[in-house]
C-alpha cells in the first residue's frame, strides 16, 4: 500500500464525501478544540511571564545595579568625598567596555511628610542622571514634577512613598539621617527637601521606598561610613555574560585595593532563580493540562477505527497493508493536533495581546459580585475594598508583550509529537483488524 494512498485514505476519514453522520468525527473535532483551549493558557503563561520577567530584568538593571557594580570600602580616600568618587569614576569609563559610569551613595533614612513618616532608601546620584541614564529617562514614568535634581535640597520620590508621606511636586518633606560628633556620639540629622517630582518605574518593590537627591547632598547627609558608596557601570551588553566577566576582571585590576567588583546577576541570582523556578512550575501544570487535551484524540481515532471497520475490511482485502492502514491512521491523529496547534498558538497569542484588559474585566466583574455580597451582607460599602488581580506591589503595572518564537515553535512540535503518540495504540489496532471477520458480520 502506497504512503500516496494512506494520504487518500486519512482525508476520506477527516472528510468522508457522504453525508452520513459520524460521532468519531465529532470527537475529533472535539479533540481539536480541546487541544486548542489548552494551548490558549500555556500560550498566556509564557507570553505573559516573559514579558513580565523581562520587564523587571530590565529595571532591576538599568534602575538598580546596572551592569557591573563596584562598591567602595567606606574608608578609601576615593569614597571620602564627591570629586574623588568623580574621578574615579572618569578613571573607570576608560576601560575598554564600559560605557558610562554612576557614582552614587545610598543609605537609608526616616521621611516625614503631612501624613506621617516611613523608612527611606536614600540615594545619592548626579543631579542630571534622569537625562544622562538612558535607563532612567526610558523606564521611569514622571507621575508630577519636573525630573532635577539641580536646585539645593531637591529631592525626586517614588509615587509609593509620595502616598505615605501625601506629598506631591512642590511639597516639603524631612530626611532624617544620622550622624557622628567627634565625640563618638550619635545624633539625628533633619533635613527640609523639596520634592521636585514624582516618579514610578511601574514595579512598586523596587522603587517603593527610593528617594533621590543630589550627590553633593549625600556626602553632605548620609554617613560615609554606614552607608553604600559604589559606582554603577553600564557596558555594551548586559547578557554577554563571557564579556562581562572579562570586563570586571579589567575592572577590578584599576579600582582600589578593597573595592568589591559584582556583576547584576550576582546581585540579584536569588530573586532571578525564584522567577525561573515558578514559571516553570506554571509551565508544567499548563502541559499537564495538553497531555490531558491529547487523550482525546486517543479516543476519538478507536471511535473512528470502529465505525470504519467495513472500509479497513475492504481495502486490505484489496491488497492494503497493515503499515499503510495503520499510517493513514496515525496521518489522522497528527493532521487533528496540527488544528488544534494552529487555532490555539494564535489564539493564546491574541489573548496575551489583550491580557490587562482581559485582567481588567475579570477584575471589575469580580468586584461588581463582591460588591453585591458585601452590600446584602453589611448593608454598606464604606468599607468595600477593591480586588486587585495582579497587585501592583508585585507585579508591573504595565507587562511588556515578549512573544518567544523558539519556545512556541518547541510547544508546536511538542504537541504534534504528543498527538503522534497518543495516536499510535489505536492506529496499530487498525492495522491489525482482520478483513474475513468483519466481512463475515456485513
Amino acid at each position: 500500500m502506497k504512503s500516496s494512498a494512506s494520504f487518500l485514505f486519512a482525508s476520506r476519514l477527516l472528510l468522508p464525501r457522504t453525508g452520513k453522520k459520524s460521532n468519531a468525527r465529532r470527537s475529533l473535532v472535539g479533540a481539536c478544540l480541546c487541544i486548542g483551549i489548552s494551548l490558549v493558557p500555556l500560550v498566556m503563561v509564557l507570553t505573559v511571564s516573559n514579558g513580565m520577567i523581562q520587564g523587571i530584568t530590565s529595571r532591576i538593571i538599568g534602575l538598580s545595579s546596572s551592569h557591573i557594580n563596584c562598591v567602595l570600602y567606606p574608608y578609601d580616600e576615593e569614597a571620602q568625598n564627591e570629586s574623588s568618587l568623580r574621578a574615579l569614576a572618569g578613571d573607570l569609563c576608560t576601560i575598554d567596555g564600559v560605557k558610562r559610569a554612576y557614582p552614587e551613595i545610598q543609605g537609608v533614612g526616616l521621611a516625614a511628610g503631612k501624613k506621617g513618616r516611613t523608612g527611606a532608601t536614600i540615594r545619592a546620584v548626579e543631579p542630571d542622571i534622569f537625562t544622562k541614564n538612558p535607563a532612567f529617562s526610558s523606564l521611569f514614568d514622571l507621575v508630577a514634577g519636573e525630573p532635577s535634581l539641580e536646585a539645593k535640597n531637591s529631592a525626586i520620590i517614588g509615587e509609593k512613598l509620595a502616598e505615605m508621606l501625601d506629598v506631591s511636586a512642590g511639597d516639603t518633606f524631612r530626611l532624617i539621617t544620622a550622624r557622628r560628633l567627634t565625640n563618638g556620639k550619635i545624633v539625628p540629622k533633619i533635613t527640609p527637601c523639596r520634592v521636585s517630582a514624582v516618579v514610578s518605574c511601574g514595579y512598586q518593590e523596587l522603587d517603593a521606598l527610593w528617594a533621590f537627591i543630589s550627590l553633593s547632598s549625600g556626602f553632605s547627609i548620609l554617613p560615609v561610613q554606614s552607608s553604600e558608596v559604589h559606582i554603577a557601570l553600564e557596558t555594551e551588553d548586559a547578557f554577554d555574560f563571557v564579556a562581562l566577566g572579562q570586563l570586571q576582571m579589567k575592572v577590578e585590576n584599576q579600582v582600589p585595593q578593597y573595592t568589591r567588583v559584582y556583576l547584576w546577576n550576582e546581585l540579584n541570582s536569588a530573586q532571578f532563580e525564584n522567577f525561573s523556578s515558578t514559571q516553570i512550575m506554571l509551565l508544567f501544570i499548563m502541559l499537564l493540562i495538553v497531555l490531558v487535551a491529547s487523550v482525546n484524540i486517543s479516543s476519538a481515532l478507536v471511535m473512528l477505527v470502529m465505525e470504519r471497520r467495513k472500509e479497513i475490511a475492504i481495502l486490505k482485502s484489496l491488497g492494503g497493508t497493515s503499515a499503510g492502514i495503520s499510517f493513514a491512521f496515525l496521518i489522522t491523529g497528527l493532521i487533528t493536533g496540527a488544528i488544534g496547534v494552529v487555532t490555539g498558538i494564535p489564539a493564546g497569542l491574541l489573548c496575551a495581546v489583550n491580557f490587562d484588559r482581559i485582567i481588567s474585566l475579570i477584575e471589575r466583574i469580580i468586584n461588581a459580585v463582591a460588591k453585591a455580597g458585601y452590600l446584602i451582607t453589611r448593608g454598606s460599602l464604606s468599607d468595600f475594598a477593591q480586588i486587585h488581580l495582579l497587585d501592583p506591589a508585585f507585579y508591573l503595572q504595565k507587562i511588556p508583550l515578549a512573544i518567544p518564537l523558539g519556545q512556541l515553535i518547541i510547544i508546536g512540535c511538542g504537541t504534534l509529537i504528543l498527538s503522534l503518540v497518543v495516536s499510535a495504540i489505536p492506529s496499530v489496532r487498525a492495522g491489525r483488524e482482520k478483513p474475513i471477520d468483519t466481512l463475515r458480520k456485513i
